[in-house]
C-alpha cells in the first residue's frame, strides 16, 4: 500500500515525525516537497519550491511600485522534481526501477556517499 500525503503547513512542520512513523509501520508514502525526503521519506514529487521563492521578490518589487496586485500575472509552475530516497526505500525493501532513477532530479543514497568517502572522492 502506497499513499500520499498532502501538502500543509502542518505536513511540513511535523515531516520529520511523519517520516519516522512512516518508516516504523514500512509505509512507503510520496510527499510533496523535497525536503520530506532529506528526513527520511522515500519519494516526493511537487513544485520546485526554490523556484517559487525565486519569483517573490519581482512580485513584491511589483506591488511597491504601485502596480495592483490584480495586474500582477500569476504563474503556473511548470517545473516539477521528483526527489528519491534510496536508502529509506532500501529499508522497506523497495528497490527504484532504472527509469525513475534515470529521470529524478535528486537521489538521495547514504550508502553510495559513504563509499565515496572510503574512496576519497567527493567533498
Amino acid at each position: 500500500m502506497t499513499s500520499f500525503l498532502a501538502n500543509s503547513a502542518e505536513h511540513f512542520t511535523n515531516r520529520v515525525l511523519i517520516a519516522q512513523l512512516a518508516a516504523r509501520h514500512r509505509l512507503p508514502a510520496i510527499y510533496p516537497a523535497r525536503e520530506f525526503v532529506e528526513v527520511g521519506s522515500v519519494l516526493a514529487y511537487g513544485v520546485d519550491n526554490a523556484n517559487v521563492w525565486r519569483r517573490i521578490p519581482d512580485m513584491t518589487d511589483q506591488l511597491l511600485r504601485g502596480e495592483k496586485p490584480g495586474d500582477i500575472p500569476f504563474d503556473q509552475q511548470t517545473k516539477f522534481e521528483l526527489v528519491l530516497n534510496q536508502t529509506t526505500a532500501r529499508s522497506l525493501g523497495l528497490d527504484f526501477l532504472a527509469s525513475p532513477l534515470a529521470i529524478s532530479d535528486e537521489v538521495i543514497d547514504e550508502q553510495a556517499v559513504a563509499a565515496m568517502h572510503e574512496a576519497g572522492i567527493g567533498p
